[in-house]
């Protein structure tokens, strides 16, 4: 049987991090794998309205999911936002991503929010699969609005 913890993660965490994010990076974009980043990593950690979980399976960190907490105009609650949820491919189908739903879920309902809003990329479709088993179409459209570079 398999061991899933989930926990926020912190600077220490940011070695482990470094590879799921290049991974996911390669998931979603393909072509050549990413060089892992630890500056980054330990960027997005200390970012001051971010928020990250992490899985372990086996003590092994496998799976994260970046989250914020907003509020809500259309009730005047708080609202979480997951931005980004991503599971190592040799860990998927064990799981870990509903660990990591399950703890988000349990984080929304200690901050009292009235939903998690799911960032849910087109690529790679297993997300968007994964994404209707758990939860259900939230009625919203997401665009981007590119900006000019400096």
């Amino acid at each position: 049987m398999t061991n899933i913890v989930v926990d926020r993660l912190d600077l220490k965490a940011a070695h482990e991090l470094a590879p799921l994010i290049a991974a996911s990076v390669q998931d979603r974009k393909r072509g050549a794998p990413r060089a892992p980043d630890q500056y980054y990593a330990e960027l997005l950690l200390k970012d001051r309205t971010a928020k990250l979980l992490g899985a372990r399976l086996d003590g092994r960190l496998v799976g994260y999911a970046v989250f914020f907490d907003l509020p809500d105009t259309m009730t005047g609650m708080r609202a979480g936002q997951l931005e980004d949820l991503f599971v190592i491919q040799d860990a998927r189908g064990k799981k870990v991503g509903k660990a990591l739903i399950d703890a988000l879920t349990a984080e929304g309902a200690r901050r009292s929010w009235e939903q998690i809003r799911w960032m849910v990329p087109e690529k790679p479709a297993t997300a968007r699969r994964f994404a209707d088993h758990l939860a259900v179409n939230g009625g919203w459209l997401t665009y981007t609005v590119p900006l000019p570079r400096r």
